[in-house]
């Protein structure tokens, strides 16, 4: 596996559509960091900030890559990446210059990056998967993890931008290999947290103290940095969005599409039936630390 890390810079022309919690702060270290810089996303406010910092705003994410030497899209999900590249009259996909090269950074399927992937064959366009691990501070402190799918050449190309927004890049094999590493990611992230919640749930229930029992704990080999943060936002009743519920559950939904039934992948099944319940709680927007008010 190819494994790259921060080295000299390049300046190019880069679009980036869609900006999330996770876009715009991915756009807004490529702006920092010199490039000239055009933004598109579906709700307009989202574009003002950036536009004040001397991004240029697309009309359409067809119109928004006219000029583009790199197009990164980062969105919801897999509906959202076929719309915006896709899209009859104003995907993005159409108005691509021939040197241009794709990047898909949005968690989606394995089978709809496969897809994508085709399409852009069939225009003759490059074309890379590269999802990230990391929520928004990472976002916003250009530290994201990158995993890379594709060719290897071309994601040669692109890692100098990656780089600017992240810390280290991942090649994980041909298009559809970083989606599922993505979601692996963000699957066992989930089982810890909902692990994390219940046990807090049993604790409290046995009357123990909760804090000095997870510091015996986290003194064990079975303690991951993950569990040391998240326990810290359920203790203090944190809930502020970095990986909301609904996404993290979204994800969940996505990878055991992979399985043919429940039965191949019981864990998983529990730990998305944990955040569908927060869900359902009017929770979905919080960040998946607050599953634990689900144990109290």
């Amino acid at each position: 596996m190819a494994v790259w890390k921060k080295q000299e810079l390049t300046m190019a022309n880069i679009t980036v559509i869609g900006l999330g919690a996770m876009g715009s702060r991915m756009a807004s270290n490529l702006l920092k960091a010199g490039h000239v810089l055009t933004v598109w996303n579906r709700t307009p406010a989202a574009v003002k900030e950036l536009a004040s910092a001397g991004a240029i705003i697309g009309k359409t994410p067809r119109e928004a890559v006219a000029s583009a030497d790199v197009v990164l899209s980062m969105v919801r999900d897999d509906d959202a990446s076929h719309e915006v590249w896709l899209d009859a009259e104003h995907g993005a996909l159409a108005g691509m210059q021939p040197h241009s090269i794709a990047i898909e950074s949005s968690t989606l399927t394995p089978g709809w990056i496969k897809t994508l992937a085709a399409e852009m064959a069939a225009h003759t366009r490059h074309f890379v998967e590269a999802p990230v691990s990391g929520s928004r501070p990472q976002a916003e402190a250009g530290t994201l993890v990158w995993f890379a799918g594709g060719e290897q050449d071309v994601i040669k190309k692109i890692q100098p931008v990656l780089l600017q927004m992240g810390s280290v890049v991942y090649h994980t094999g041909a298009h559809g290999s970083a989606a599922l590493t993505k979601l692996a990611t963000n699957a066992l992230m989930g089982v810890q947290v909902t692990a994390i919640a219940e046990i807090i749930g049993i604790l409290n229930q046995e009357g123990a103290d909760v804090a000095r029992v997870l510091n015996a704990v986290s003194g064990t080999s079975c303690w991951s940095p993950l569990a040391g943060g998240i326990s810290g936002l359920m203790m203090s009743e944190n809930y502020t969005p970095q990986f909301p519920s609904e996404l993290i559950e979204k994800d969940f939904g996505y990878i055991l599409q992979s399985t043919a039934s429940g039965q191949d992948a019981p864990t998983l099944n529990g730990a998305r039936a944990v955040f569908q319940r927060a869900i359902d709680a009017g929770q979905g927007a919080d960040n998946m630390s607050g599953v634990v008010r689900l144990f109290r």
